[in-house]
């Protein structure tokens, strides 16, 4: 891995990991009075965005990944330039990535398992009408399964793969490394924030350095988060911030 590079400008330690996890968290916000539909409030791209979250199911709530991975991309427009870029969301959950990526010029593909989509293309719709040049496409996408009949590599290259927690302790581990694998092409950029939790995290991100390169990015100890960037071994040299493929 190469070296640790932590908040804007590069520096770290506990310092510097406190003032940017309170810049990150103080990004939400709850609705000041009693409203009928529950909501939390979310301030990226100088715009509100109301997120709904749905506590019945898992994958269907929100996690401080997501808000970390928002705010790296939202301050770093100048090195990450989504502008007109094709990006892929893996389990964007309640769409706030996706959301804040649509709000920063990108075509998104957001896409997680069939239980979250009526949820997420909600939160979507409701944040990205009349705001976004391109309309996010919401889609059912299962880990390793009928990849290349749902996104042939032929016609389906994307600039970007950002994702926001997509690793815990479940039995998909190895699904979720393949969909990595078949979805990064020559020129394509992994974005992945992801909070450590038990000893599962740590044997996945040894076994995603042998198939990608990958640069630590933010390393916030009190999130217990981190992001990582990630492109393909065997495909191309290091890109620079924010290069991609022609």
């Amino acid at each position: 891995m190469e070296d640790s590079k932590t908040g804007e400008e590069g520096e770290s330690g506990p310092a510097v990991d406190a003032e940017l996890a309170k810049a990150i968290m103080a990004r939400h916000f709850r609705p000041s009075l009693i409203v009928t539909e529950a909501w939390e409030g979310y301030t990226f791209a100088g715009l509100e965005i109301r997120i709904k979250e749905s506590t019945d199911l898992y994958g269907a709530v929100l996690w401080p990944s997501a808000l970390v991975l928002c705010h790296f991309l939202d301050t770093n427009r100048d090195k990450y330039n989504l502008t007109d870029k094709n990006v892929i969301e893996l389990g964007a959950g309640t769409g706030l990535v996706t959301i804040v990526s649509s709000l920063l010029g990108a075509k998104v593909t957001s896409t997680d398992m069939p239980d979250v989509l009526g949820n997420l293309r909600y939160n979507v719709l409701r944040n990205t009408r009349d705001r976004c040049k391109y309309i996010p496409q919401v889609t059912e996408l299962t880990w390793g399964q009928e990849l290349e009949q749902r996104f042939p590599r032929a016609t389906h290259c994307f600039d970007y793969i950002l994702a926001a927690d997509v690793v815990y302790s479940h039995p998909y581990l190895e699904e979720l490394m393949d969909t990595f694998d078949h979805l990064c092409q020559e020129g394509t950029q992994i974005l992945w924030a992801m909070r450590f939790r038990l000893d599962p995290e740590n044997s996945f991100v040894e076994r995603f350095q042998k198939r990608f390169h990958m640069e630590e990015l933010y390393d916030l100890p009190s999130l217990s988060i981190k992001l990582y960037r990630g492109w393909r071994k065997d495909k191309w040299t290091v890109p620079h911030s924010g290069e991609a493929a022609a």
